[in-house]
């Protein structure tokens, strides 16, 4: 794709946001009482999974900066008789290539503007993101969940690093599933990741990841998703956009206000949905209370 492609691309999906100049919630708009009170309703097997990654504390290839975490105090601090306390603290890059995180609207900076045309200088380095941050997600993220598997649909156990999920692929997925996304769904896209990653070992997948092509963001958005995650990054590397790098966070995240989930683990809910046929649940998603973050390490739980 051209950059000229590309920015065509970005008009066309962001004029087509139906939400006002004020809007800061986004595709978030699409999740109402009654769509969670349908995902509530789905529940049928009563069985909770996660969709996080493990936080990881050790130099890897695709984490060289890892979360610290650390003992304040321990049971070698412990007197031998009465109370004590057990106390550790954790630091972390909220946005990475390894920890499974929520980007917030105000993580996307594009032609000097985050989502809905809000100037980029409203994040600085002193006060952080004083529009458009996590907070929005202040009572969570709930709703339908939808995983779309698409190593499975095309028979192998993940994808290679530089290919891309096309919107032929999500369709393929939905065949194969019998399931149809629609308005207000939390999609998941499994591209085999940690699958690749558990198996032959972490690489730098800053350098070289599957992920979807940003043509496929027309055909997401067009089903009114609310929210977009992946067990990769969301976008392939090396781009494959001229000139752009990750074009489906530009187009998701700025374009059209569509937050996005990177780094999932579907190791465990991928298996769960095939063995019993059901590829949609109840997603709830709960991001940190960082009034001012531009995004946040999260836990999403499907209930099935």
């Amino acid at each position: 794709m051209t950059e000229g492609e590309f920015r065509a691309l970005f008009d066309r999906l962001r004029k087509q946001v139906p939400w006002g100049p004020s809007d800061t919630r986004g595709s978030l708009n699409y999740i109402t009482p009654a769509t969670v009170l349908a995902a509530a309703g789905g529940v049928a097997l009563g069985r909770s999974v996660s969709l996080a990654a493990p936080i990881e504390h050790t130099v890897a290839a695709d984490n060289p900066e890892p979360a610290r975490h650390e003992m304040t105090q321990s049971g070698d601090d412990a007197p031998a008789d009465g109370l004590a306390f057990a106390l550790d603290r954790i630091a972390m890059n909220i946005h990475g290539n390894a920890d499974t995180h929520l980007d917030a609207l105000s993580h996307v900076i594009f032609d000097d503007a985050l989502y809905n045309g809000v100037p980029a200088d409203m994040v600085t380095d002193e006060a952080g993101a004083r529009e458009l941050s996590v907070s929005v997600n202040a009572s969570g993220i709930v709703g339908r969940g939808v995983l779309l598997d698409v190593a499975r649909a095309r028979g192998i156990p993940w994808l290679d690093p530089g290919d891309h999920v096309t919107a032929e692929d999500l369709k393929a997925a939905e065949a194969d599933q019998k399931i149809h996304v629609g308005e207000g769904d939390l999609v998941f896209i499994r591209v085999g990741h940690r699958l690749h990653r558990a198996q032959q070992g972490a690489w730098d997948s800053a350098a070289a990841r599957a992920g979807l092509h940003p043509a496929a963001l027309e055909y997401l958005t067009a089903r009114k998703i609310a929210l977009l995650g992946s067990d990769g990054n969301n976008d392939t590397a090396p781009s494959v956009v001229q000139s752009v790098d990750f074009p489906v966070h530009v187009l998701a995240v700025n374009a059209v206000g569509l937050q996005l989930i990177d780094w999932l683990d579907l190791a465990e809910l991928a298996p769960v949905c095939a063995e019993f046929r059901r590829w949609s649940f109840l997603c709830v998603v709960a991001p940190l209370r960082l009034p001012s973050a531009t995004g946040s390490p999260v836990n999403p739980i499907a209930v099935l």
